[in-house]
């Protein structure tokens, strides 16, 4: 075990009130104080995907009843994106579900990032496994963040999807990475992982060349008619506990003290403590709305009142930087 995985398994061990506070100093180090990165991510192509990820409502392997359909016009995008920076959000993100894209597809997805760009929004897809020459051209149109989660540890990944490997993750996120373009990569807790899983997934996370500037953690939405969705509603795996789900956004503010930690899917199951404590324990990013691709999510209302309950207020969009400038830095 090497000297950074064994620090990971000895802040997870820490007392559970010495480690939220232990994360805490070192999110305020870091990061404003009571300010919350607002995002909203938008489905621009829903359902059909080829992969057979099985926690996934869009797979075309899985019976979810969810229809496909096409990619968005790019009009119909941009009044989405006006609308989320007009509630508030600094983020617009857009997500594709499919394996990889299409050089067909590249016009309309370029077109889509610089007129969302050109909103003042920080951009950001997901848009899967990148082909040579892609980051560059995406890189080009503007686009600030590709979202790549890694999902769970190296060990644990092959009960989780069989169409691709865990290093392909890693050879997307690289060449996103040669790109200029700022990594948004995470995974989901609670897919039947243990406490090791979750030591090998944050290891692996925090070991990259660069750390991810943004990292997703989800909690397992379990759908009806997907492999790992039914075994927890069967009860053949347990919903991840609250208190593990804070200490392991905890772990990932220590050990990625400058990265930002994104509440994602899973908090419209959460009560307004539980993310409290996250927020307590370095979280400082949501994503909006009351849509997640196809999940359901905390809504806009409950989201304002848990924030001026707490003091929270909105972050400011950061000043844009290029890829190019990113690269040369």
């Amino acid at each position: 075990m090497d000297d950074l995985k064994q620090h990971i398994v000895s802040v997870f061990e820490r007392p559970f009130l010495d480690l939220v506070a232990g994360a805490h100093e070192v999110h305020r180090r870091h990061h404003c104080a009571n300010e919350i990165e607002l995002a909203t991510l938008l489905s621009i192509k829903t359902g059909g995907c080829a992969e057979d990820c099985g926690y996934c409502s869009q797979s075309a392997a899985h019976r979810t009843g969810l229809a496909a359909s096409r990619l968005m016009d790019v009009e119909r995008v941009v009044e989405a994106a006006r609308a989320a920076r007009d509630a508030g959000s600094g983020r617009f993100c857009m997500g594709a579900a499919w394996r990889s894209m299409k050089q067909r597809d590249m016009p309309v997805l370029t077109e889509m990032i610089r007129r969302v760009s050109e909103l003042g929004l920080e951009t950001c897809v997901t848009l899967g496994m990148l082909e040579d020459g892609q980051a560059e051209a995406l890189a080009e149109a503007g686009l600030d963040y590709y979202n790549h989660n890694i999902d769970t540890s190296a060990e644990h990944y092959t009960r989780v999807v069989s169409t691709r490997c865990f290093d392909d993750r890693l050879d997307t996120l690289a060449k996103a990475r040669g790109a200029g373009i700022r990594l948004c990569c995470g995974g989901i807790l609670g897919m039947g992982e243990s406490r090791e899983d979750r030591v090998s997934f944050l290891h692996t996370l925090a070991s990259l060349p660069s750390p991810p500037e943004s990292v997703p953690l989800n909690m397992l939405v379990p759908v009806a008619g997907t492999p790992i969705g039914d075994a927890q509603i069967r009860g053949e795996t347990r919903r991840i506990d609250d208190l593990e789900f804070v200490r392991t956004v905890a772990v990932a503010r220590i050990v990625m003290p400058r990265s930002t930690i994104r509440l994602s899917a899973g908090r419209e199951s959460m009560s307004d403590s539980t993310q409290a404590l996250c927020f307590l324990a370095g979280a400082n990013s949501i994503f909006t709305g009351s849509r997640l691709l196809t999940a359901a999510n905390s809504g806009a209302e409950r989201d304002a009142g848990l924030m001026n309950a707490l003091g929270l207020r909105a972050a400011r969009p950061r000043p844009r930087v290029s890829a190019v400038e990113r690269v040369e830095a």
